[in-house]
Formats: structure tokens, C-alpha cells, sequence
């Protein structure tokens, strides 16, 4: 008798939020609704052109929050003003994909965002096709950060990219999803 696990998350998506969508938008087939795809989180370390430690300590934390490994990011021209040089290390990224992707948004959702102080909701801004990018001040919202080890405060931004054509349709996904968005009143 072998069960095998399915991420709360992915089954709430095929069970529940997919037929709200199709009431919500008239879709005829499951096959219009729209999805997530991934979840990119990167983070911006230019303060590791004068310390490569930042870039070590960026990737584990990265690591750890996602439960992938990150990679680092270099610079692809010369800007002499930052000091920086073709190909240094400048950030660490991370791209999810399906059961991680799910399991990284459950835990966004239910743990890390409330821990943010005075947490009142995220911004309703998407890219105008459905992606949206949600800007994390500091990486010690997540619990699998130890305090004690942080050395830097270090924020980071989780771009969710969806199926959606639309700004309302990847809204609509991500609000069903449970993401925390601000009401209209409340952005303005």
C-alpha cells in the first residue's frame, strides 16, 4: 500500500482553484486556465565585489530557504564606477519548478509573510502579462534562516511567471493561491 505524497498546494490548484477560475473567466476548457510555471528568487549582492564571502553565504541561505541549490550570478559588462569587472559574482538566484515550486509557496504563504513586521498585504502590481514580483526586505522572514549565523540583512525579490495573458487572469490565480494582495484602497 504505497501513497504517494502530492503538495497540499498542487492538490488545492487541480481541485478547487482551477474550477474557480473557470466560473470566474467562462473558460471551456481546463486547458485555458492559468498556471504557475516557476518561481524565480534571486538576490542582488553587489556589496560581494569587495568580499566574495557574501556570495558563499548568499548561495547557502538561498539554498536553504528553497531547498534547491542557487547559483551565483556574474556581471556581463565592465562599469567602472561600481568597481566592477566583467564576470565578477554580483547576485545568487534560484529558479522552482513544480513540487518545490508549490512547497517554496506554501511556506511563503503561511509562514515567512506573516512573520514580516506590521505585514498589512503585498502590492496587487503585475508585469502586464500576468507575472508578478514580490520584493522580501530581509531574508530572516524565513525559518529556515538561523539568526545567529546572519552576519547581513539581505532582501531578495520572488518572481512568480504564470500562464496567464492577462494582469487580471495571473491576479486572479495568485489571489486564489492565498497571496496576500493589499485591496484597491489600500494601494493608493
Amino acid at each position: 500500500m504505497s501513497t504517494t505524497y502530492q503538495v497540499n498546494l498542487k492538490k488545492e490548484y487541480k481541485e478547487r482553484i482551477v474550477p474557480a477560475l473557470m466560473k470566474e473567466f467562462n473558460y471551456t476548457s481546463v486547458m485555458q486556465a492559468p498556471k504557475l510555471e516557476k518561481i524565480v528568487i534571486n538576490q542582488g549582492l553587489g556589496a560581494a565585489v569587495a568580499d566574495r564571502k557574501i556570495i558563499e553565504t548568499g548561495i547557502e541561505e538561498l539554498t536553504a530557504i528553497t531547498g534547491q541549490k542557487a547559483v551565483q550570478t556574474i556581471s556581463r559588462k565592465d562599469i567602472s564606477n561600481f568597481k566592477l569587472r566583467k564576470k565578477m559574482p554580483v547576485g545568487v538566484r534560484v529558479t522552482l519548478r513544480h513540487d518545490k515550486m508549490y512547497e517554496f509557496l506554501e511556506r511563503l504563504i503561511r509562514v515567512a509573510l506573516p512573520r514580516i513586521r506590521d505585514f498589512r498585504g503585498v502590492g496587487a502590481k503585475l508585469d502586464g502579462r500576468g507575472n508578478y514580483t514580490l520584493g522580501i526586505e530581509e531574508q530572516i522572514i524565513f525559518p529556515e534562516i538561523n539568526l545567529d549565523n546572519v552576519s547581513r540583512i539581505q532582501g531578495m525579490n520572488i518572481t512568480f511567471v504564470t500562464s496567464a495573458k492577462t494582469d487580471e487572469e495571473g491576479y486572479a490565480l495568485l489571489r486564489e493561491f492565498g497571496i496576500p494582495f493589499r485591496t484597491k484602497q489600500e494601494n493608493e
